[in-house]
């Protein structure tokens, strides 16, 4: 299934992220997902296993953005 970019103005992009076991793993992957172009906001929650992303990047750059600093992600 191939993913759409995410469009401004359309809802946030939702990825699930393994592999995060403390705060410094979320500070990670916060930081990766932020310097990808396009993104405008980037909330991780540890407990959860997600990341909610806001812009216009689109999702296979984000997620291969996460799979890059060693974690785990998808589209949730």
């Amino acid at each position: 299934m191939e993913h759409q970019p995410s469009k401004p103005g359309s809802a946030p992009v939702v990825l699930t992220i393994t592999g995060m076991t403390c705060a410094g793993c979320v500070s990670s992957v916060s930081r990766v997902l932020s310097r990808v172009t396009g993104v405008a906001d980037a909330q991780v929650d540890l407990a959860a296993g997600r990341a909610i992303v806001t812009g216009t990047a689109p999702v296979e750059e984000l997620i291969r953005a996460v799979e890059a600093a060693g974690y785990g992600g998808r589209l949730s």
